[in-house]
């Protein structure tokens, strides 16, 4: 099941009982302090980033979930040869539409979008090469801990993770966000999961390389 915005309520949860074991310390004004009031912050903008050129003549859409088994051996057998013969060459450009089945992939997608456009790319490939490891730990301090792992192996600090899986403003925006791109492409409720595709504005399913090949070529062709 898809992460829903009634599901943020235990995402919440799960970050208040973080903060209270320590792994985030939180501040509190005095209980005589007052707080002026201050006008509500606009929520984050969120982008899909993309690789490939910008007029690449096939547009791919990947929507893909960081805890999923079947995006990580899409990742892992397939990508590498999409991305060598298609997306480097300047024929195929790929839109990553992040999908949350849990919560654990939203802190997963935090990290990555915490190292901005040019570290996302790469984390995401270290987010799948370490899927085992991270997105089965026994609860989400093992979560954190193992995405922290990852997150100094890409050249970002405790600190800033830190303050970037604490977000709620971001998480909110992001489930928002997918939800929005979902409702656009596969209204009806008619997404079947990830990883999904959408080439040129056709909608495909998870498929081996040569399947896909035979699709690009096609479309190139055209």
């Amino acid at each position: 099941m898809i992460l829903t915005r009634r599901s943020l309520l235990t995402l919440t949860s799960s970050f208040a009982a973080l903060a209270a074991t320590g792994v985030w310390a939180e501040t509190t004004a005095p209980a005589t302090a007052v707080t002026p009031a201050t006008p509500a912050a606009a929520p984050p903008t969120i982008v899909d980033f993309t690789l490939g050129k910008a007029d690449a003549k096939v547009k791919m859409v990947e929507y893909l979930s960081f805890t999923c088994p079947h995006c990580e051996h899409f990742h892992a057998e397939v990508f590498p040869k999409l991305k060598a013969d298609y997306i480097d060459t300047g024929k195929v450009s790929i839109a990553y539409h992040e999908v949350y089945f849990d919560q654990y992939g939203l802190l997963g997608s935090m990290v990555a979008r915490c190292g901005g456009e040019m570290r996302y790319f790469g984390i995401t490939d270290m987010l799948y090469d370490k899927q085992r490891d991270w997105a089965a730990a026994a609860d989400i301090n093992g979560v954190v801990d193992e995405l922290k792992k990852i997150a100094r192996a890409a050249g970002m600090d405790d600190k800033t993770v830190d303050a970037c899986l604490h977000d709620q403003p971001m998480a909110e925006a992001l489930v928002a966000h997918y939800q929005s791109n979902i409702a656009t492409d596969y209204p009806n409720d008619s997404f079947q999961g990830t990883p999904s595709f959408i080439i040129n504005g056709a909608k495909y399913g998870n498929m081996s390389y040569e399947d896909l090949k035979k699709i690009l070529d096609a479309e190139l062709a055209k």
